[in-house]
């Protein structure tokens, strides 16, 4: 490719990107996506249009995904300053009088951990862990309290259909026992480490 046609793809990716240092990659994608398709005779009149529709296009993507991610990050830094559960509220005085084994127990409830992710993680064995979960809930019953509803981190704006769709196989592939997400949709696989 000659300097010329690289520079004028650069004006392009400069005239529709957000930010100036985008402009290089967005060149970079372009021409990747060139060679994947097949058009490597990057100096004919009608590959450079279709370079120029391809950078066009993403930088369209680049500046909807940047404003995904503003939102999301908005809504998640929103749940994290809300105003702290008190060591005086109900759950708290509860979770505070229980013993180590239960207290682990409830932490891992409360944070959304399904029976079977609990017992992996706490190495339990199925009846020790319903003997447990059972406890805490007649100790919950017996205080006149509720399990929350919900989590935060479930309240944003996430395809959580695709990213359910994207954890089984990552979970298998990668042979863990339980996968989730960060805020920003990243994948990670759980494992435990092996006993020594």
């Amino acid at each position: 490719m000659r300097r010329a046609t690289y520079e004028q793809l650069l004006v392009a990716a400069r005239r529709h990107s957000r930010r100036a240092d985008e402009a290089d990659d967005l060149v970079q994608e372009a021409l990747l996506e060139a060679i994947k398709a097949g058009r490597t005779d990057f100096e004919t009149a009608l590959t450079i249009r279709w370079l120029g529709g391809v950078i066009r296009n993403k930088a369209r993507l680049a500046a909807r995904g940047a404003g995904r991610r503003r939102l999301r990050d908005t809504a998640w830094h929103e749940t994290r300053t809300a105003p702290p559960i008190g060591d005086d509220t109900p759950v708290a005085t509860l979770l505070s009088g229980l013993p180590p084994a239960l207290k682990s127990v409830a932490a891992l409830a409360l944070s959304g951990h399904d029976r079977r992710e609990i017992a992996y993680l706490l190495r339990l064995d199925d009846v020790t862990l319903r003997q447990r979960i059972s406890t805490l809930g007649k100790r919950l019953r017996a205080a006149g309290l509720e399990l929350p509803a919900g989590t935060p981190g479930l309240g944003l704006n996430l395809a959580y259909g695709r990213i359910r769709d994207a954890l089984l196989p990552a979970l298998l592939r990668e042979g863990g026992v339980f996968a989730s997400h960060d805020p920003d949709g990243h994948l990670f696989i759980v494992r435990r480490a092996p006993q020594r």
